[in-house]
């Protein structure tokens, strides 16, 4: 009996630390745009001026902005 109680309670503490690195590893995918994975600021202004979203004058102040 005892030896069930303790799988119990080995199994909620192995379920709790999944779902925290679970959080963890989603919420870093996510990031803020810093990430190693996603587009730098400059690199976005870039494409925006490529597409026509943004003006010459609006890329240049964006570029000298973000000091690059």
């Amino acid at each position: 009996m005892m030896g069930i109680g303790i799988l119990f309670w080995l199994v909620v503490v192995a379920g709790v630390a999944a779902l925290v690195l679970w959080i963890v590893r989603s919420s870093s995918q996510r990031g803020t745009g810093s990430s190693p994975q996603g587009p730098d600021a400059i690199e976005i202004a870039r494409r925006r001026y490529a597409s026509g979203d943004i003006s010459k004058e609006q890329f240049e102040r964006l570029r000298d902005d973000l000091g690059k």
